[in-house]
């Protein structure tokens, strides 16, 4: 019934029609048409179509067309963004009741895949966005829930995950941001580094330590932006992610009520990891609606441009390479989408299935993208063709929401425990 209601949701806002991208050569490409063998909605159900459609349309009206804008100014797309959240895609696996989709998993993915061939750094936000969304309608007590989640659905705030600190990447359990309790509030202090929105988001889902050394001394509040004591740092300059801006997050005795707390007190590393989890898949499928416009803009190069004669589609070096960017983003699609299911289903390959495909895809689609750009010869690094940006904003996919050197650990680990 929720993906009834959200799909009639999103119908009502109609289709979009396709507008050039300025200079990006983007648009056309998708009026070429999808290759059979690489099309995204094989598979689905006709409501998932109709998601994706939807989701697709936006990527080609309303992001593809700002998205190299979006990069050289380092512009922030607030309204754009409140225009996805119409469609429901600011609270995509959020429960109906606080203003979310109530979508799963599966869908999620789609959706994001789909708005990442418009632009992966607007859409990754807005993955961590729903992210925290969840994080507080899942953890949070009903208070939380309907102080926080209709407006983060909506949009109308922004929300950022504050986990990283200065000293602590992947080792994130060793995480020194304390809260002290006094009263009925906990008093911050610390830093986090490379928050996506910091500074310029409303609400901060915060991990820090209540307790003793190791996870279990973890615990996660909400911190409101205009809290006393909180700060932020300077804005990141960054290879890529341009259109979202990153800062430190810092915390000088900045009181947070207790009520503000999700879980219970030692329950923040769990959380945290839980939201990690499906922040994996996110970040995997953004990474994956980078990888298919990859490859729909190399297949559409090669069609038109000639060397010694001949269109460079003439050439089988150029045809294998091609074949083989498109069966590699296939994989990394179907391995995205197993994950997606086994996330939702709660099953005990969940945790070990979302790191496989978030090292996998992110790994994958960025050798993808950046053969796509090799395609592309010198043009390939002119800014003037999308495919360098695709290059740039999903290059961190490999590192962040866990390195994948971290995924290897954890896939590791879940093999040699079970043997």
């Amino acid at each position: 019934m929720a993906a009834t209601a959200a799909l009639c949701r999103l119908s009502r806002l109609g289709s979009y029609s396709f507008k050039r991208s300025r200079g990006l050569i983007f648009n056309r490409v998708q009026s070429r048409g999808i290759a059979a063998c690489i099309d995204p909605s094989i598979g689905l159900t006709d409501e998932q179509k109709e998601f994706q459609k939807v989701a697709f349309d936006f990527a080609a009206n309303e992001m593809a067309p700002h998205m190299a804008e979006w990069d050289q100014n380092e512009m922030f797309p607030v309204e754009t963004m409140r225009k996805a959240a119409q469609l429901g895609f600011g609270g995509i696996y959020v429960q109906p009741e606080v203003g979310g989709s109530g979508l799963s998993r599966l869908d999620t993915s789609i959706i994001f895949e789909a708005l990442s061939t418009g632009c992966a750094s607007t859409t990754a936000y807005i993955s961590i966005h729903n992210m925290c969304a969840w994080m507080i309608d899942t953890f949070g007590s009903n208070e939380l829930r309907e102080k926080f989640c209709p407006d983060l659905c909506s949009m109308e705030k922004f929300a950022s995950y504050c986990l990283t600190e200065p000293g602590s990447g992947s080792d994130a359990a060793s995480l020194l941001t304390n809260a002290k309790l006094q009263g009925d509030h906990y008093v911050l202090n610390g830093s986090k580094a490379f928050i996506s929105g910091g500074g310029d988001t409303d609400v901060y889902v915060v991990m820090c330590r209540t307790g003793g050394k190791g996870p279990k001394g973890i615990s996660c509040v909400v911190v409101e932006k205009g809290t006393p004591g909180l700060s932020f740092g300077k804005k990141e300059k960054k290879v890529g992610w341009n259109s979202q801006p990153t800062r430190a997050v810092i915390f000088e005795d900045c009181a947070v009520p207790v009520t503000n707390r999700l879980g219970v007190e030692g329950q923040g590393f769990n959380i945290a990891m839980k939201g990690l989890n499906g922040g994996r898949i996110n970040i995997a499928s953004c990474s994956l609606g980078a990888a298919h416009a990859s490859v729909q803009l190399a297949r559409d190069h090669l069609c038109i441009r000639k060397q010694f004669g001949e269109t460079l589609s003439n050439s089988q070096f150029l045809q294998f390479k091609l074949a083989e960017m498109a069966t590699r983003l296939v994989a990394s699609r179907l391995m995205v989408r197993q994950a997606a299911v086994a996330l939702q289903e709660d099953r005990p390959d969940a945790v070990a299935l979302c790191s496989m495909a978030k090292l996998f895809a992110t790994d994958e689609c960025f050798s993808i993208c950046n053969q796509a750009l090799q395609m592309h010869g010198g043009y390939g690094y002119l800014k003037d063709y999308a495919v360098q940006q695709f290059v740039r904003d999903i290059r961190v996919h490999q590192i962040l929401e866990g390195t994948n050197e971290v995924m290897r650990m954890i896939i590791a680990r879940n093999l040699l425990t079970e043997s």
